[in-house]
């Protein structure tokens, strides 16, 4: 009987549960070797298991300190005496299980007084003699669940609890039960369980009783004495009974059989057997009952301990029971045969069993016969079997009219697309939840499909040529492979439509506007990259949120189920906190963002430039680094220094002078430039030739300098100046003549004989005297540092800058 115990208790546990607002406080004690109940318990103790301990007495003051307990559990010990102020501190006990212990008079339990929120009482295997319940029971006013056991059960013992309304009366019959007829008819429950124990008949007066007052009536532990059960069912001419159930028997298969056959020719409704034991199975097919009122017929758990028997016959009883469900389930059946009748069965269950892909059908010689007596099925669940290929299972249901619900889900089955499959016209409602399916599943579908559930498959994209499920309205495409946002064009009428865990990063919204009809969407836990492809998903999830979509949309789980896996600075984050700016996603704006700065950028630089005359200072600087550079790395022999006297000779026009000796000679000559000046006023010889000075001048100065101006092209002896200097220029290197611009000297203004001019401006950079004074002082660096050089006999002078 300890099974029965711990059902009671687990699902006292569950309702309990179910009604706390929060996870409960739970105490386990059991088996601690206890001999009375211990004084510091948690004072936030709502769950509490004394179980298997040795208490003898519960003494007031017990359970002072527990206020908030719900559950107790204090089964398995040796309480022989409970005090009946007891539980005074425990107003909110709503489960108590006495079961197991020594017990001795149920009239005498006064500790129930204050015990009014009880809704579980467990009081079987105990003491007593009889089951005559005392008047403290008629205060359980919310009891629901109440255990009985005892000796002799006669009239009147219920009497006390004829107001409560019972959901469940467990009885767990002694040996040699004594029952009075008509014991049972002060109880008022739904449901009557009677636990036989085992080895004895149980009586059939008390079965008879259950039969006309319970709705429900459940045997439980019987192993024999069936056939007098099913005598006395069939002598009932009134059964009040509409839901029978046979739990955790030991049965021979005649017995079944004629116990199945006798309830099919009773008003009872519903037969339920679990945890079945069969055994001398037969070699032939048993007969069944043609017609029934029967509904439902379900066999849970069943096993068989015969080894030689005929298979087919077993499966030939069950599929032709007249009922309209039928449902063999967590039952190692490898086959299910045809009916040998058009069936009047409407649903059929056949979840975690065995089943292959031969299932319904038969061979006669070389060929496979599909069943054809099962038009009248509407649901057919096979949860869990043994099936692999979708297409022979399209076949095996073909000639089911009427399916209108096939469950296919948690099998092995696959389409590799090389043959059509032919599924009856009717089925709306496809499961084939965790299976092996790919993508070529859209071309194995019923074309009425309304509802498809394929999560749990591997679908990563569903195929442009599939066929058109007009009908469609319901895809769950849960954890499988999908990489983007289906479009809808084969099914225009899909409202919701589920994508939870596959592989998206970045859905197509776009793809939407093809789902005119869709409402529901449902994309969370996928692997979302967080980057400019993201934006039109998130900002559907915040209108969404605000209901402000024009789509309509309702995303599911937004936002708490949407978060970012990549970039890493943003792992985990959830999508609507993540900020991506539509300029860094935008080419255009990008472009524009970047450049329109920049020009803005650019014209100010160079409008300051062209004001600060920058370029002009670059110049200098650059020709001065240049001339610097020069001076260090070019090698001068001493022999081509001989006969040299001065750093330059200056050649300008008389108009010029004022300019060459308040300017030119002041900051060249003397403390200020350290140079060794040529000019025609101071070093032309008397009585020379002009030529001759000429020559003369430009042979004993290492550069020549000409100071340009609209005065110099027009000066004769200045060209003849020039015409020397480019001769030595073609001796000594390009860098022996330096020329400065006084004022702007358009090349047109320049007469044609001065070619020479004209080609040296065109080729070489020029000095140009700067209007403005800021600018002299760089002005002169560069042009001491172009004319400086070491002179034989002529001090090194160190050049101002």
């Amino acid at each position: 009987m300890r099974p029965v115990t711990t059902a009671l208790w687990a699902t006292a546990m569950l309702v309990g549960l179910q009604l706390s607002a929060s996870s409960p406080d739970i105490v386990d004690l059991s088996s601690k070797n206890l001999s009375s109940v211990p004084r510091d318990l948690p004072q936030t103790t709502e769950i509490l298991d004394l179980s298997c301990n040795h208490i003898q007495q519960l003494h007031r003051g017990d359970f002072k300190n527990t206020t908030l307990l719900r559950f107790l559990n204090i089964s398995w010990n040796s309480l022989e005496e409970i005090n009946r102020q007891t539980f005074l501190d425990t107003p909110l006990l709503e489960n108590l299980d006495l079961s197991y212990n020594r017990l001795t008079n149920l009239t005498g339990q006064q500790y129930l007084l204050h015990t009014q929120n009880l809704v579980v009482l467990n009081l079987t295997r105990n003491a007593f003699l009889t089951m005559t319940l005392g008047s403290e029971f008629g205060s359980l006013v919310k009891l629901e669940r109440l255990a009985l056991g005892a000796k002799n059960i006669s009239m009147g013992d219920f009497k006390n609890i004829a107001e409560v309304k019972l959901h469940t009366l467990t009885l767990c019959l002694e040996d040699a039960l004594g029952y009075e007829r008509g014991s049972l008819n002060d109880v008022h429950a739904h449901r009557l369980q009677i636990a036989s124990p085992g080895h004895q008949i149980m009586g059939c007066d008390l079965f008879a009783d259950a039969l006309s007052l319970f709705v429900e009536v459940e045997l439980t532990n019987l192993t024999e004495g069936y056939k007098d059960l099913s005598r006395r069912m069939s002598e009932r001419a009134e059964i009040h009974t509409s839901h029978h159930y046979l739990t955790n028997i030991s049965i021979t298969w005649a017995d079944l059989t004629h116990y199945v056959n006798t309830v099919l020719r009773t008003s009872i409704a519903h037969l339920s057997a679990s945890d079945v034991i069969m055994s001398k199975l037969p070699y032939i097919d048993t007969e069944v009952v043609k017609t029934s009122k029967m509904k439902s017929f379900t066999a849970r758990r069943a096993v068989v301990n015969s080894f030689f028997f005929s298979q087919e016959a077993v499966y030939n009883f069950f599929i032709n029971l007249p009922v309209e469900t039928l449902a063999l389930v967590e039952t190692s059946i490898i086959h299910m045969t045809c009916p040998k009748l058009q069936s009047p069965i409407l649903e059929l269950d056949f979840s975690f069993c065995a089943l292959s892909d031969t299932i319904f059908s038969r061979v006669e010689g070389q060929q496979r016969v599909e069943c054809e007596n099962l038009g009248n099925v509407r649901k057919l669940t096979l949860v869990g079997n043994n099936l692999k290929s979708l297409q022979l299972l399209s076949k095996r249901v073909q000639n089911m009219k009427s399916l209108q619900h096939l469950d296919l889900s948690l099998n092995s089955l696959f389409y590799d697309g090389l043959e059509e499959c032919v599924w009856p016209q009717n089925i709306t409602n496809m499961t084939l939840s965790s299976n092996g399916l790919t993508d070529m599943v859209f071309k194995c579908l019923p074309k009425g499909t309304e509802i498809l559930d394929l999560q749990n498959n591997q679908v990563s994209v569903i195929p442009s040529t599939i066929l058109e499920l007009k009908n469609l309205s319901f895809l769950n495409l849960n954890f499988n492979r999908m990489r983007d946002l289906p479009a809808c064009n084969g099914f225009p009428l899909l409202n919701e439509l589920l994508l939870k865990s596959n592989s998206l990063h970045a859905p197509s919204v776009n793809k939407l506007e093809s789902c005119p009809q869709l409402k529901t969407l449902d994309v969370s836990s996928n692997p979302f990259t967080c980057t400019c492809a993201l934006r039109s998903f998130i900002s559907l999830g915040i209108k969404s949120e605000k209901k402000k979509s024009h789509t309509g949309i309702e995303l599911l789980s937004w936002p708490l189920g949407y978060h970012c896996t990549y970039p890493e600075v943003v792992r985990n984050s959830v999508l609507n906190k993540i900020s991506i700016l539509e300029v860094s996603c935008n080419v255009g704006l990008l472009a524009a963002a970047i450049l329109c700065p920049a020009v803005v950028m650019i014209i100010a630089v160079v409008s300051l430039c062209h004001r600060l005359d920058v370029p002009w200072y670059i110049g200098m600087i650059w020709q001065w680094t240049r001339a610097k550079h020069r001076a260090r790395t070019r090698h001068v022999r001493p022999e081509d220094l001989v006969g040299i006297e001065f750093h330059a000779f200056v050649s300008y026009s008389q108009h010029d002078a004022d300019w060459v000796h308040n300017y030119l000679l002041n900051n060249l000559e003397g403390p200020a430039g350290g140079l060794r000046i040529c000019h025609h006023e101071k070093n032309f010889v008397p009585g020379k030739t002009i030529v001759e000075n000429i020559i003369n001048c430009v042979e004993k100065s290492r550069r020549s300098v000409f100071v340009l101006s609209g005065h110099f092209v027009k000066s004769e002896w200045c060209h003849y100046e020039l015409y020397f200097a480019s001769h030595q220029r073609m001796a000594q290197g390009s860098d022996s003549v330096v020329l400065v611009l006084l004022e702007p000297l358009p090349q047109y203004l320049i007469p044609s004989k001065y070619y020479q001019l004209k080609s040296m401006m065109g080729r070489h950079t020029y000095l140009e005297w700067p209007q403005d004074r800021a600018k002299h002082r760089l002005f002169w660096a560069n042009l001491r540092a172009a004319l400086q050089a070491d002179l034989p006999n002529t001090p090194v002078t160190e050049l101002e800058e």
